[in-house]
C-alpha cells in the first residue's frame, strides 16, 4: 500500500491560546511555533517528529489539511495517477508548505466534501525527546486517527477504499465505517451526518496510566470532558474525550489492537465494552443512512 500512516492535521482556529493551554497544561503536549507566511503557527509535538497538529490563526474554526505519509516517490506517482483517473485534480505543494510539514515532496487534492487532503513523502525528525510540562511524562506518543462525518459518505468511501486503497476493518450499520492503511485497527473512520465535520481526532498514549493521568488533569483543570473514560468494542482502546476550543472532540487513548491481512470485516454491534458516557447526545448511537 502506498499510504503508510496518518501524518499530520492542520486546523484553522480562532483561539490559538486556548488550544495551547489545553494541549500543554491539561494534556501534557508540548507546543512550538513556526512562521508560515505572515502568520505564527502553533505546532503540537506528539512525538520526535516536527509536529502532528498545526494550529493556524483564523477567523473560523475549520479543518485546513489532512496529511497522509506515502512510502516512496514511486508510490506517490502511482496514487497521483489513480486520483487523476478517478477525476481528482492533484496539485504540487509549495516549497513553504513542504518546509512547514518537514516533507521532501508534497501533493494535494480536494476531497468530495471540500477538505484538502495531502500526500507527503518524508517526515522531519526534529528531536530525540519531546518536551513535556512537568509531571506529564511520557504522555502522548503519536497521532492515531480521525473520524470524518459527512453527508457524502458513499463518495468518501469510494475515495478512501477504492482509490487510495485503504482496507475496511469493521463497521456499525448503517452509517459508520473504519478503515486502515497499516496494521493499526483504523487510521480514519467515515460516518454519515447532515453536515461535514471532524467528529474527533485521537492522540495515542503509551499506557492506561498516561491516559488516567491526563484524565485527572482534565478534571482538575476544568476541561470540558465530553465523553467519559471507557473501552471501545471494536478496537478495544481505552480512552476519554475532551471538547477542544474549535468545538470538536479530542480523544485521549491507548491500547488499540493491530489487525492482519486475515482480518474479516464485520459489524461490531454496540459501540463500547464499558463507559464512554456522553455529556450530549451521541450522534452515532443510532446512525441514519
Amino acid at each position: 500500500m502506498g499510504i503508510r500512516k496518518l501524518g499530520y492535521v492542520g486546523l484553522n482556529v480562532t483561539d490559538v491560546d486556548a488550544w495551547t493551554d489545553l494541549l500543554g497544561r491539561t494534556l501534557g503536549i508540548g507546543v512550538t511555533t513556526a512562521k508560515f507566511g505572515t502568520d505564527e503557527v502553533a505546532l503540537a509535538e506528539l512525538d520526535e517528529f516536527k509536529y502532528r497538529v498545526a494550529l493556524h490563526p483564523s477567523t473560523e474554526d475549520t479543518p485546513r489539511e489532512l496529511g497522509w505519509i506515502v512510502d516512496t516517490p514511486r508510490e506517490l506517482d502511482r496514487l497521483t495517477q489513480r486520483l487523476t483517473d478517478a477525476g481528482f485534480t492533484v496539485e504540487e505543494g509549495s516549497a513553504e508548505e513542504r518546509e512547514l510539514r518537514g516533507a521532501t515532496r508534497l501533493r494535494w487534492f480536494t476531497d468530495p466534501v471540500g477538505y484538502r487532503v495531502e500526500l507527503a513523502i518524508g517526515e522531519a525528525r526534529a528531536r530525540t525527546g519531546v518536551a513535556r510540562p512537568d509531571g506529564t511524562n511520557p504522555g502522548a506518543t503519536g497521532l492515531g486517527h480521525f473520524v470524518l462525518a459527512s453527508p457524502k459518505l458513499d463518495e468518501l468511501r469510494e475515495l478512501y477504499e477504492s482509490v487510495l486503497e485503504f482496507k475496511l476493518t469493521d463497521y456499525r450499520a448503517p452509517g459508520l465505517f473504519f478503515f486502515r492503511c497499516n496494521s493499526t485497527h483504523h487510521s480514519i473512520a467515515l460516518a454519515n451526518a447532515q453536515t461535514a465535520s471532524i467528529h474527533h481526532l485521537e492522540f495515542e498514549h503509551g499506557s492506561i496510566d498516561d491516559v488516567g493521568r491526563a484524565y485527572d488533569r482534565a478534571r482538575a483543570n476544568g476541561a470540558p470532558i465530553s465523553i467519559s473514560l471507557g473501552r471501545h468494542m471494536n478496537d478495544k482502546a481505552i480512552s476519554f474525550y475532551v471538547r477542544n476550543p474549535s468545538g470538536f472532540h479530542l480523544e485521549i487513548g491507548c491500547g488499540g489492537i493491530d489487525v492482519g491481512d486475515d482480518w474479516v470485516p464485520h459489524d461490531f454491534g454496540v459501540p463500547d465494552v464499558w463507559g464512554h458516557h456522553h455529556t450530549n447526545a451521541n450522534p452515532f448511537a443510532s446512525p441514519t443512512s
